[in-house]
């Protein structure tokens, strides 16, 4: 799918918590529609600025009645700092959409699904829980978090149950997410998070024999596949983030 550079003016920013910020901005009119999986490269600085890199942010949601486009993202260094100041009215450059999301369709033909996420990596869980609802598939989310969770009600319509789990025990389960996910259960499991829980759910994915997609994270330069700067290892030999994944086959790119 190839991507589009474009302008686009911001609607509004908030702060679900002190260090994460929900972004939305006009749905570009230019280029193919964002999927579940994929991502945007933002920029709302100069070419001659620091930091030198745009920076890759999931989609988070789209809604096409009102037209705009949402991302949920960390504040973790320069470019995420500049990103967080900006407001109504002001303008950033998107280049998108990028990499090759969550295979949907398969995933709603598949039977029972369960979405396992952690942190951050939640941000592109609402647009594919969204997408199965529609599909006619609404999946168990399992999500987990460090203290409290945030964002949980977004989820709500397009879930069939939503199951909590905290490492402070302010919420839900004191414990890890995969404590309350068992692959036996269900036909197919995704997750998005960090790796050492993407790993975990991988591992009990393959002891059940539950077949299991992970959406990798990791630092991009071009977004395209040009510089090779994202490159993984994988069971078939280096590939790309950015343009071969996001979104891998588990066994692929975890040691089970």
């Amino acid at each position: 799918m190839s991507a589009t550079s474009c302008n686009v003016r911001v609607l509004r920013q908030s702060a679900p918590m002190p260090d994460i910020r929900r972004l939305t901005v006009a749905l570009p009119k230019e280029g193919p529609m964002p999927k579940a999986g994929q991502f945007y490269m933002l920029r709302a600085w100069a070419a001659n600025e620091s930091p030198v890199l745009s920076r890759p942010i999931s989609v988070h949601d789209v809604d096409t009645v009102e037209g705009t486009l949402t991302f949920l993202y960390q504040i973790k260094g320069e470019g995420t700092q500049k990103l967080a100041r900006l407001a109504w009215g002001q303008t950033l450059t998107l280049t998108g959409p990028c990499g090759n999301g969550f295979d949907v369709a398969g995933a709603a033909a598949a039977g029972r699904v369960a979405v396992v996420g952690g942190g951050i990596g939640t941000a592109p869980l609402l647009l594919l829980c969204k997408e199965l609802a529609a599909a006619g598939c609404k999946p168990d989310l399992m999500v987990g978090f460090r203290d409290q969770p945030y964002g949980m009600d977004a989820f709500e319509p397009y879930c069939n149950s939503i199951a909590i789990a905290t490492d402070s025990g302010a919420a839900g389960h004191h414990g890890l997410v995969t404590d309350l996910l068992d692959p036996k259960q269900y036909d197919l499991v995704l997750t998005c998070g960090p790796t050492v829980m993407m790993r975990g759910v991988a591992k009990l994915c393959a002891a059940a024999g539950t077949p299991c997609k992970a959406s990798l994270e990791h630092k991009m330069a071009c977004g395209l596949g040009a510089c090779l700067g994202c490159t993984c290892h994988t069971k078939v030999g280096p590939k790309t983030v950015c343009k071969d994944g996001p979104v891998f086959d588990a066994g692929e790119v975890f040691e089970l």
